[in-house]
């Protein structure tokens, strides 16, 4: 498995080799090994998510209260996805930044997201469908957002999906109505 580290702390992209012949394919999408050797430590899974979304749908920018957080490794199994890494952790030198990944099946690549980063994504096909490990089980009091959209935050979301026709985000209620980064710093919601 080939790893890269992104530019903020605590988040990493995973690339599987690929094995084919005429019968098709093998990888390993992800391997117990790999993740301690990139970042030193496991992933206890507590909870794995999957997501089929419209073109254009945005999801995020989700995080979970630290302690204990919730670390995430996603992968797209279906269709195509933007996926956006975000610093939430205020005292980071990299608060506010954010990194985004190409994930289809092609490459079938994933992201390691640590605690106290958010994550978002945005379908850029129908029927684009999102598998995530997660370290801890959702607990709704203990989850939060930021808007996607807030201009602070300058993540370039994709205007056009695969075949170059436009796209409108679509977004949840709860999403559409979550804080800018600002608010969110202001009510003590992101983590430190």
């Amino acid at each position: 498995m080939d790893v890269a580290a992104m530019g903020i702390e605590g988040a990493w992209v995973f690339t599987p080799r690929r094995h084919g012949d005429d019968r098709g394919s093998f990888l390993e999408l992800f391997t117990q090994r790999s993740l301690v050797a990139a970042t030193g430590r496991e992933l206890s899974l507590a909870q794995a998510n999957l997501s089929v979304s419209a073109a254009g749908v945005l999801r995020g920018v989700h995080f979970a209260d630290v302690p204990p957080g919730q670390a995430k490794y996603v992968t797209c199994v279906a269709g195509a996805v933007l996926d956006v890494v975000v610093d939430l952790r205020t005292s980071s030198p990299t608060f506010g930044a954010h990194e985004s990944v190409l994930l289809e099946p092609g490459e079938q690549r994933a992201v390691f997201i640590g605690e106290g980063l958010g994550h978002a994504f945005c379908s850029l096909e129908a029927g684009s469908t999102v598998v995530y490990a997660c370290s801890t089980p959702y607990t709704p009091g203990a989850e939060h957002g930021v808007h996607p959209l807030d201009p602070a935050l300058g993540i370039g979301w994709p205007t056009t999906d695969r075949q170059g026709s436009p796209l409108t985000p679509v977004l949840s209620e709860k999403d559409a109505a979550a804080p800018t980064l600002a608010e969110a710093k202001e009510q003590g919601l992101l983590p430190r």
